[in-house]
């Protein structure tokens, strides 16, 4: 019985020392590399890689110091993905409370409004960042990867500003911009005005990358989407210089001419009735409320006044007007959206 206790005993205090030692052990300082220092957790990494990484940086003496201090706080999994930045001297359990519980650093990237897919996967790649999984990849790739049914992704990605950690893909930016448009797009879709001459979501999507290329003007938003609504009610041609721009692709040289103008494709307004087949940028908020909740209107026509305003008018004599006042010479002597 007597050797019993001592055992016991024995063993309290050694129970009792090895708390001791840790408590001590990861209240002591850490000796930076360097001052600030910083470091990135990848995303994806279980606690024997962040401790093995930690501990060759210097931060912990060996990789069990921080493993077992994550298994005592019952938080081996708790560590967050991130770019960190240590600006002064550090504990090494105040460390793990910054690795489980404090803000890290994020990176950003920027998408603008009107851009097109084009620039919006040059941005992506030029990223330092980001992992490229997409170079090698077409549209329709891309899009079966990120979950989307279309198969032309022009337009299907929300302009915004995005936070990501170091190492994330641009697959996964991509699906996060591409969900955040499904969501702005749904929305808008659901309080649209009614008798609209849209038959789906992705018609006023549409529609709003037009408006965004024809205006940054916030007050002539609404009233431009009138237009062209009330061209599409009447069976008009839509008649917009975007959307043969973008249809020209490499070979406009920065000149529209009257032979564009009167070159047939798929997205010359000028020559076809109806919406050209896909968006052709990247539209913001603002303009998809302008397509699905148009300015009430009777003009057909407007035209641009030099300063980023309209001009707009309800028949063609008096858009011609406009124009001759604001272009000097009209570019076409029949109807013309702008």
């Amino acid at each position: 019985m007597q050797t019993l206790i001592r055992l016991l005993m024995a063993s309290v205090s050694l129970v009792i020392l090895a708390i001791s030692w840790l408590y001590l052990h990861v209240h002591s300082s850490i000796t930076l590399p360097t001052t600030p220092y910083e470091f990135t957790i990848a995303p994806g990494s279980n606690l024997k890689q962040v401790a093995q990484q930690l501990s060759d940086a210097g931060l912990f003496p060996t990789k069990w110091s921080l493993i077992i201090l994550a298994r005592y706080r019952n938080q081996e999994s708790a560590i967050k993905a991130g770019d960190y930045k240590l600006t002064e001297s550090i504990t090494q359990i105040e460390l793990f409370d910054y690795l489980t519980q404090g803000d890290p650093k994020h990176t950003e990237i920027r998408f603008l409004d009107g851009w097109t897919f084009t620039q919006l996967r040059k941005t992506l790649n030029e990223h330092p960042a980001i992992q490229n999984r997409t170079d090698n990849l077409s549209e329709q790739q891309i899009l079966q990867l990120i979950g989307a049914s279309e198969t032309n992704a022009e337009g299907l990605f929300f302009p915004d500003t995005y936070y990501f950690v170091r190492g994330n893909s641009d697959l996964d930016i991509l699906r996060r911009a591409y969900q955040k448009m499904q969501n702005h797009l749904q929305t808008q879709w659901e309080t649209r005005a009614t008798s609209l001459p849209l038959s789906t979501p992705y018609e006023a999507l549409i529609l709003a990358s037009i408006i965004e290329k024809e205006t940054g003007i916030e007050k002539d938003r609404a009233e431009i989407a009138g237009v062209f609504i009330n061209r599409l009610r009447k069976g008009m041609r839509l008649q917009t210089d975007p959307t043969v721009i973008y249809g020209m692709r490499e070979q406009f040289d920065g000149n529209l001419r009257k032979r564009d103008l009167q070159t047939d494709h798929e997205y010359n307004t000028y020559t076809r009735i109806g919406l050209p087949p896909s968006p052709i940028a990247m539209p913001g908020l603002a303009s998809i409320r302008a397509a699905l909740n148009p300015a009430e209107t009777e003009s057909l026509y407007f035209v641009a006044k030099g300063n980023g305003e309209s001009q707009f008018s309800t028949n063609l004599s008096d858009h011609n007007k406009a124009v001759n006042r604001y272009q000097k010479k009209s570019k076409q002597p029949d109807a013309a959206a702008n």
